[in-house]
């Protein structure tokens, strides 16, 4: 059937509204970037006694403390400014409590002659009183580089390296560290001084305001840290934008059904997805389906060993786990797999979709050069993924030297790899895209839909690469407030806006190449999501700048934006059914029924979508609730639902359909029984882990913020109180289901569709 129709054209005004929304949100995002170095906390010269001159700490010292964190994986560990891992503590907040403690008891002394413990509450009001005063003064000098502290300040100051040395000393009471970790007395007085700036940093009044460099985060009102009253108005204007953007999309739902995936389907079109049909290069796809489900696999095995270090850090049922894979380790390659493993299943997916979209019969995709440079990208990946992991290793194990930036880990959360590997993987994407570029380029046979759905594809596809390269540009002494600029540039543009506007192309072009839709349908539906995806997700980065040091306008265009960012998820949630009913169509063996679990798993998508990244992270992104649950176990709960429920999702549908169509009929019935037990268990598994244990963790650790301060539901009395720890335990339930019945049936169904593919292999060879 001729797909080249009248009705496919499509309004040029949809793809300019689109550029227009990504130039006007980027323009904007610049702005804030290049802003950023004006405003980020100063590092002082040299830090000083004012009571006798003396010199505590130079800037040298705290920049160089910023890499011994790096470098011994402490974002692995713990937080800075509520960013990195739950292990332990957020160490400016630690430090911050510390300061305000030693502060209180010096006062004490000099007014009252007395423990500060002994005094009554009026006492001890005026003595905070006063340590707050003295902590909000900003005692540095931007012409001299100075930064003065009274006798109180520098002896908090002097004696953090031994409180910081004994927290890296026993893994039963760091999060499972290396015993020992840091022993170098000068790379403890380094660090110990990048603690002390950060805290100092979240308490100081910001010049000409009457707030701190961090808009006063963390809360800890024992050192006079209190929410702001900006963070409050802008959390309730967020909730008006989100009801505002709701309303707004399901009218133009109502008014625009055509505007969805599969609302008008009334004849299925001709399939190019067939199963068992497949061009040498599409064949040659099957191993990268293979390694990426055995990532996701590993990636579940670490999480639950990570979950374990949680719950009981002193050992791994009765093995020293942390001697051989300590636990910042474990978290380091955790999250490298679920980046690996989906971005393998995309890399694999699009390719045998843009190997479809050549005409039938086409030379190109049948080539044996084709085939040979689909191998050669998939050597290149393996060489990365291989050399990320061994370089994490190593460099955390300090056996990298002066290189460990390069060939080691920089220890930045999500980008743990060393800059050698960053460079080439970003080879790898942008020769991703060369490959893509190159089948999608113009053919005699080539219909005007097809040559109109490929360009939209490119731009899609383009965008992965090129938002990757922002975490080139993080550099070895960059201040911290500018390194998590560059690192949320990929982070969240990545997840929440180029990589969910690739996803809903690539689905699109699954339904397109499914007989599903119309190409008229998908391009109306991709633009019109991606308008609305980068409506809100590029601007809704800010909501990770609240306390990273930015000014307040961090808190207007965080939560309008990421408010705004729920209203496509709601629509792809709405969709969701139709993806369902789709496959309850009885097509005598179309498609949509031969494809069903990939379709399934399509549906858990939509359903996630909403659930973990609407409804979970609209309620961690208002600026109040961020203030206090940044860094708990509310921000994991979010991030597994997210994460997992869509990308991961997403990457498992397309496993599914690629080992699906390069099966026989025969290998599929073997490999069908898998497939359904790791759809069910892998979403049940995913609710089990958090509605047991993630998300009331995340609320009692939230309560806990609000009565004692942020610094002690970060605390160890805190995670191994017997509450937090009986939550923790009760996760196994969702953990070992995930794993045993979700993560394994489908490492068990990829291993059997790729020895299949061999068999086949033999079998043309004999």
């Amino acid at each position: 059937m001729e797909r080249d129709q009248d009705s496919d054209q499509l309004s040029p005004w949809w793809r300019r509204a689109l550029i227009f929304t990504v130039v006007i949100a980027s323009i904007a995002l610049v702005y804030i970037t290049a802003h950023t170095p004006q405003i980020s906390p100063p590092i002082p010269d040299k830090v000083i006694n004012v009571a006798d001159g003396s010199v505590i700490a130079t800037k040298e010292d705290i920049e160089e403390g910023q890499n011994v964190f790096q470098r011994y994986g402490l974002m692995d560990n713990g937080s800075l400014w509520g960013h990195g891992a739950y292990l332990g503590p957020d160490f400016g907040a630690a430090a911050l409590h510390r300061e305000a403690l030693i502060l209180h008891d010096d006062y004490a002394q000099a007014k009252y002659h007395a423990a500060y413990q002994s005094l009554n509450e009026g006492e001890k009001a005026a003595i905070n009183a006063e340590v707050a005063t003295l902590l909000k003064r900003n005692e540095y000098n931007p012409e001299t580089g100075t930064l003065s502290l009274n006798a109180s300040q520098a002896q908090a100051w002097k004696t953090s390296p031994a409180y910081w040395a004994e927290y890296v000393k026993n893994p039963a009471h760091d999060g499972g560290l290396k015993p020992n970790l840091i022993t170098d007395a000068a790379q403890l007085r380094q660090m110990a001084a990048y603690f002390d700036w950060a805290a100092w940093a979240s308490i100081a009044k910001r010049p000409e305001t009457d707030h701190s460099y961090t808009n006063n985060f963390p809360y800890d009102p024992d050192a006079g840290n209190i929410p702001m009253p900006g963070a409050v108005l802008w959390s309730v204007l967020s909730v008006l934008t989100l009801l505002a953007g709701i309303g707004g999309a399901v009218a133009i739902r109502d008014r625009y059904p055509s505007a969805g995936w599969v609302s008008q389907l009334k004849e299925q079109l001709p399939s190019r997805l067939k199963p068992g049909k497949a061009t040498p290069a599409q064949r040659a796809l099957g191993k990268y389906m293979l390694v990426a489900v055995a990532l996701f696999f590993l990636q579940t095995l670490m999480g639950g060993a990570i979950a374990h270090y949680r719950a009981d850090p002193s050992s791994f049922y009765g093995l020293p786990l942390y001697n051989w894979f300590p636990s910042n380790l474990l978290r380091a390659w955790h999250l490298q797999c679920a980046v690996f493993w989906v971005a393998t299943a995309y890399v694999a997916g699009s390719l045998y979709m843009a190997i479809g979209l050549r005409p039938e019969g086409d030379k190109l995709a049948h080539s044996n050069l084709l085939k040979w440079m689909v191998n050669g990208l998939f050597a290149a990946f393996v060489v990365v993924v291989v050399g990320s992991f061994l370089g994490i290793w190593t460099g955390f194990l300090q056996l990298t030297g002066d290189f460990w930036e390069w060939f080691g880990a920089t220890g930045w959360e999500w980008l743990e790899q060393g800059k050698f590997w960053h460079f080439l993987l970003a080879i790898g994407l942008f020769g991703w895209f060369a490959l893509l570029f190159w089948l999608g380029r113009s053919s005699k046979n080539e219909s005007k839909a097809d040559r109109a759905l490929i360009r939209v594809f490119w731009l899609a596809t383009l965008a992965v690469p090129l938002f990757y390269v922002p975490v080139l540009f993080i550099g070895h002494k960059t201040n911290y407030s500018m390194v998590e600029i560059w690192r949320f540039w990929l982070v969240h543009l990545w997840v929440e806006a180029y990589l969910e506007f690739f996803a809903t192309t690539l689905v699109g072009v699954m339904f397109y190449m499914l007989g599903i839709v119309r190409v008229k349908t998908v391009l109306r539906t991709v633009y019109f999501d991606g308008i609305l995806f980068f409506m809100g997700g590029v601007l809704g980065t800010c909501h990770h700048w609240y306390f990273t040091g930015q000014s307040q306008a961090m808190f207007a265009f965080g939560s309008l934006f990421s408010a705004m960012e729920v209203v496509p998820l709601t629509l792809m949630c709405a969709e969701a059914w139709d993806f369902f009913s789709a496959t309850k169509r009885d097509k005598d063996g179309g498609s949509a029924v031969v494809h069903k679990y990939a379709f399934y798993y399509l549906v858990s998508c939509g359903f996630w979508n909403f659930v973990g990244a609407g409804i979970c992270g609209f309620f961690i992104n208002m600026p109040i609730m961020s203030y206090y649950e940044v860094g708990t176990m509310l921000t994991a709960n979010h991030g597994h639902a997210a994460f997992m429920g869509v990308f991961g999702m997403l990457a498992l549908a397309m496993a599914v359909l690629v080992l699906q169509n390069l099966s026989t009929p025969e290998q599929w019935q073997k490999m069908e029984k898998w497939v359904k037990v790791s759809l069910i268990g892998t979403n049940l598994g995913l609710a089990l882990m958090c509605v047991t244990s993630l998300f009331p963790g995340g609320l009692c650790q939230l309560w806990d913020v609000m009565t004692h301060g942020y610094w002690h539901a970060r605390s160890e009395a805190y995670i191994h109180s017997h509450l937090a720890e009986t939550i923790e335990w009760s996760r196994i339930f969702g953990d070992l289901i995930f794993i045993i019945f979700g993560s394994l049936p489908a490492f068990v169904f990829a291993v059997k569709g790729w020895t299949g593919l061999l068999s086949e292999k033999s079998k043309e060879i004999s």
